[in-house]
């Protein structure tokens, strides 16, 4: 008998999740393993296109040089993931810090490849 043996937990993986707006148009939003939105897309006329940027979110993500750090006027933090045509394909909630930015460019590339699609 082997008394060793405890179940581990397994870390609960990110998910990009489908919606659509009041405008009729359809954007994703990327959620970490604890639920919290780590990127917003723009609004896309059809869900294809849609998915279509959640492939170009998965692939692009992976790349340091497609993360756009940026400062906004009211003195907040975020960023912006753009694809290599150098569209902006999500953006960042507001941080205090450039750590938390950074946090939050970290958690995108971890999350994001291996992310499950809810629709």
């Amino acid at each position: 008998m082997y008394v060793g043996y405890k179940p581990y937990k397994t870390k609960a993986m990110g998910k990009f999740v489908v919606s659509t707006r009041k405008n009729g148009e359809f954007q994703f939003n990327l959620k970490a393993g604890n639920g919290q939105i780590i990127l917003t897309s723009e609004g896309y006329s059809t869900k294809a296109n849609c998915l279509k940027g959640i492939e170009s979110v998965k692939k692009n993500a992976q790349v340091d040089a497609r993360f756009e750090k940026k400062n906004s006027s009211n003195g907040k933090y975020f960023f912006n993931l753009k694809s290599t045509n150098g569209q902006v394909i999500g953006s960042s909630e507001m941080y205090e810090s450039e750590s938390g930015r950074n946090n939050g460019i970290n958690s995108v590339k971890e999350n994001a490849p291996s992310a499950t699609t809810e629709e």
